[in-house]
């Protein structure tokens, strides 16, 4: 849409010929406050609007009131929920895990206190002050000014936003909602809410977004798509929620299509319009990010613990087609000493490439269990990829179109295919639906797990035919949430068959982080490629999620999506970017077998060694991360909230509590590093370095990067090089002191 004047069409999405039947009301201050089973319900009158491109009320209408609830749970946690539409409020639902105990509150004037006699919330009812000279322009409109205090720091107030320029020239409504004459559900159709931020406020998360660190001034789609790629506003995994430099996490609670806007339509307030006329939003407070993700954890769920073995190397390409020719690569990894752990097998497994039917091909795997097995016995675990669409020539279409596994189509497909673009595909497996999730489990998935499969990459889910029926919802409703309900169809049977709760997943939405692990997608084999990747990796651990990945050295070749060769220099230093990542897999759309770069071959070997010396550490970290708020590739914010250059750092990160890993991403090996304040060693050759500034032009060799660790740390490692995990004892893993003779680490 093209830029207005108007918040009513640049923010509310009206129709800007204003031809659709369609009106806006707006909040106006409360009328009533009451205290019921321990919230405090606040009655908002809404005035609806004219019809017209400037606000002004249309007072013919008479107005109509909705109860806004507050709820406060411990610790530190305020819930706002409003709905035009008769949503419940509830407790538990696909998104909610809530792990969190309610705090009765009271009201004692216009204050809301909780039982400790904490303010959790203020209404301000006093008239607006005038100094009255003019009546060029009207009065401005009534407004709910509530504030929230979701820790009861009244030093970081949370302020409803009734933000304009002028009275008819609104910036953002503090709270509002779009009734349209020929909508489906009670003649309403979309809500607002705005809360007031600070100039200097900056902001993070929002799930994997490929963008700079600081969000403000940016507005997000909150839409599941297929990214293509990790360089434009396109995104596998959006989170409504995001965290703030003021301290404070605001998580949007719905799987609708919305939108999102930090300081962007107005540099005064953070919006939130949602395409149901429902608001649910958790305030999260706290002392620093890591309590305020823990918040979050505790109403969406906690990750849990990936097993043992995916913390090795992952072996794959797009993709390998038979069974001796997986044999080979395993064959010669061991011979040769790569560690590895896991061998992929991705679109070539099935009878005809890309057309999945959880099928091994009888001609190309004539014996898909021995061949599993013996693989087993060398120490590699195979996964494998599918996806959730049934396509045309499936034989399991017929199938899932009798039994409704699939949500029946409103049209038939036209010749030209479906709205997915690999291939025709015939329907989505309808996970809405408790008999379609069990013939995707017991059918489908755990004939493979059977055999000895041991992961499922859950490939796609960003995107489902739209055009369809399901059983649960609106496919529209349905759209962004899907992909929690397909991977835990996945997670719930793979952990049910070997023991293992793990998943390799693209697509997320709020809860997803309960089944690990995901990856950032189909980037770019380049230097753009991989800062995209670890730009949306640092925003997806601000968004809740313990354990991130991705595709090393990138995706797809340049310019020739399939073709192109590999630039070495970016295979390495991605190598070492995923050495300190929580899971490493190399995987693309040409040859990623370390051999066939014969002059890097040394280096990465060297790398891939040093993973599983830090496995140790890795096992640690991963499972502190299962029960507080960290992820394991961190943001210097984390650590650093109160440095305000950390606010604006995307290209360096902590992985777990004890490395400050710095990736080199260009040609000339050169790059700028900053130190936060203190004294910091460098991990590889011992250089001690003063922190809280800058250190511009650090040149580091082909083989080395620069990864920082405090002076008086200890690193738990393992003793000696292995081939496979298989081969630890994690009992012999010893400590790594960093004391003031530690001259480097030795690769």
């Amino acid at each position: 849409m093209k830029q207005t004047n108007y918040h009513l069409f640049d923010f509310m999405d009206f129709d800007p010929s204003l031809q659709r039947e369609e009106s806006l009301w707006k909040a106006y201050a409360p009328t009533h406050i009451q205290e019921k089973d321990g919230d405090v319900i606040i009655t908002i009158p809404y005035q609806k609007q004219k019809h017209q491109e400037d606000m002004a009320p249309d007072t013919d209408a008479p107005q109509q009131s909705f109860d806004l609830v507050v709820r406060a749970y411990q610790p530190n946690i305020l819930r706002i929920f409003t709905t035009m539409v008769g949503d419940p409020m509830p407790e538990e639902d696909d998104m909610l895990q809530m792990k969190v105990s309610p705090i009765a509150l009271h009201i004692d004037g216009t204050d809301i206190l909780d039982a400790n006699g904490k303010k959790r919330g203020s209404i301000d009812l006093h008239p607006t002050n005038l100094d009255h000279w003019s009546d060029l322009l009207p009065a401005p409109q009534p407004a709910p000014f509530i504030t929230f205090y979701p820790d009861g720091n009244e030093g970081k107030p949370i302020t409803l936003s009734d933000d304009h320029f002028s009275p008819p020239r609104y910036d953002a409504l503090p709270l509002g909602y779009v009734c349209c004459s020929n909508a489906t559900t009670n003649g309403t159709e979309r809500a607002t809410i705005s809360f007031q931020c600070n100039a200097d406020e900056c902001f993070v998360g929002t799930g994997e977004r490929f963008r700079k660190m600081d969000l403000s001034g940016q507005t997000f789609q909150m839409k599941n798509q297929d990214g293509q790629g990790v360089n434009n506003r396109r995104c596998y995994k959006n989170i409504p929620f995001y965290l703030s430099s003021r301290m404070y996490g605001a998580y949007f609670h719905t799987s609708d299509y919305c939108k999102l806007s930090l300081a962007d339509h107005s540099t005064r307030s953070v919006q939130f319009l949602n395409d149901r006329a429902t608001i649910d939003v958790f305030l999260i407070g706290g002392d620093s990010p890591e309590q305020i993700l823990r918040g979050y954890r505790m109403i969406t769920g906690f990750p849990s613990m990936p097993p043992l073995w995916s913390f090795g190397i992952w072996m794959s390409r797009m993709t390998y087609f038979s069974a001796d020719e997986v044999n080979e690569i395993c064959d010669r990894l061991r011979d040769e000493h790569y560690p590895c752990d896991v061998i992929h097998l991705d679109t070539g497994w099935f009878r005809t490439d890309w057309l999945c039917e959880w099928k091994f091909n009888p001609e190309r795997f004539p014996d898909p269990k021995g061949f599993i097995q013996r693989l087993k016995d060398k120490g590699f675990r195979v996964s494998l990829w599918q996806l959730p669409y049934v396509a045309k020539g499936a034989e399991q279409l017929e199938e899932a179109k009798a039994h409704r596994y699939i949500g029946p189509l409103l049209k038939e497909q036209a010749s030209e295919g479906s709205n997915f673009s690999a291939l025709d595909y015939a329907g989505t497996i309808d996970f809405t639906y408790d008999k379609a999730v069990e013939w995707y489990k017991n059918k489908l998935l755990k004939p493979l797990l059977d055999m000895g499969v041991t992961c499922i990459k859950t490939d796609f889910g960003e995107n489902i035919h739209l055009d369809a029926v399901y059983e649960g919802m609106t496919p529209e409703r349905l759209n962004n949430l899907y992909a929690l309900l397909y991977q835990q169809a996945a997670y719930d049977i793979t952990k049910e068959v070997t023991g293992d709760g793990i998943i390799w997943a693209r697509a997320a939405w709020a809860g997803c982080q309960r089944f690990p692990l995901h990856w950032g997608g189909d980037s770019a084999s380049s230097w753009d490629g991989m800062a995209g990747s670890l730009k949306g990796g640092l925003h997806f651990g601000l968004s809740g999620f313990a354990f991130w990945s991705h595709d090393v050295p990138g995706f797809h070749s340049l310019p020739d999506f399939m073709n192109s060769p590999l630039d070495e220099n970016v295979y390495v230093r991605w190598t070492q970017f995923g050495v300190f990542t929580s899971h490493i897999r190399y995987h693309g759309t040409c040859k990623r077998e370390p051999w066939h770069y014969p002059s890097i071959a040394p280096i990465v070997k060297k790398w891939w060694n040093l993973r599983y010396r830090l496995i140790p550490y890795i096992i640690e970290q991963s499972e502190k991360a299962c029960h507080n708020g960290l992820p394991i590739v961190q943001a210097l914010l984390i650590h650093h909230p109160h440095d305000r250059q950390c606010w604006h750092i995307d290209d360096e990160y902590y992985f777990g509590s004890n490395f400050l890993v710095c990736p080199v991403m260009n040609d000339q090996g050169i790059r700028d590093i900053y130190l936060p304040e203190g004294e910091w060693v460098h991990f590889f050759t011992g250089e001690r370095m003063t922190g809280g500034k800058w250190h511009y032009g650090i040149v580091t060799p082909l083989d080395l990067m620069p990864v920082f660790v405090r002076p008086g740390t200890t690193i738990k490692i393992y003793p000696e090089d292995v081939d496979c995990t298989d081969d630890m004892d994690l009992s012999k893993a010893i400590n790594l002191d960093i004391t003031d003779n530690y001259k480097g680490y030795n690769l």
